[in-house]
């Protein structure tokens, strides 16, 4: 079934929309959150919470890409679980998101200045090699290990590791450039 077909079911308040999307994006979704919160009883628990969130913003959403959407919704509640967790052990910052510390501001509250980050990001990601853009958002979008990179793109851990260096570092001048200060 395509996502224009799934997408059509939530519109229609079929239940069985959820049910494809568990079929087709189920094991992503499972993956991306078991990355990030390293415990399969949490990340279920983001997966369902994700299906929900989908229910709840189709419509009046219609994403072009449920891949990518149902993803990205995924990512957010297992990133906020962890947050809390994080929160309720007193401490620690995610160790993805202290290697990026140095490359991008920290978040502000004003939209427009999110909005011109984000912008900024996806130019940088736009300009990037493919390989090195996948290595890239695989590792800081999916939070998928260094190892677990290398093995699938036939590299060697410091190959991988390198990659992402040069990565922050082209990152990090990029958004000087465009006006972010770190």
């Amino acid at each position: 079934m395509t996502d224009r077909e799934i997408v059509e079911l939530y519109w229609s308040r079929s239940e069985r929309a959820l049910e494809e999307t568990e079929r087709k994006y189920g094991a992503l979704c499972r993956g991306v959150a078991q990355r990030i919160l390293g415990d399969g009883e949490e990340a279920a628990e983001a997966v369902n919470g994700a299906y929900l969130r989908l229910w709840n913003a189709i419509p009046p959403k219609r994403p072009d890409s449920l891949k990518a959407y149902a993803a990205a919704v995924c990512r957010h509640l297992a990133l906020d679980l962890a947050e809390k967790r994080a929160a309720q052990k007193r401490g620690g910052t995610e160790a993805l998101a202290a290697e990026l510390d140095e490359c991008v501001p920290a978040p502000g509250g004003d939209p427009a200045d999110s909005l011109a980050l984000r912008e900024a990001l996806n130019g940088f990601l736009r300009s990037l090699p493919e390989r090195t853009r996948i290595i890239f958002l695989r590792r800081y979008w999916y939070a998928c290990p260094v190892a677990e990179i290398a093995q699938s793109l036939g590299m060697s851990e410091s190959a991988v590791t390198s990659a992402l260096c040069r990565a922050r570092k082209n990152l990090k001048k990029h958004l000087e450039k465009e006006g972010f200060p770190l």
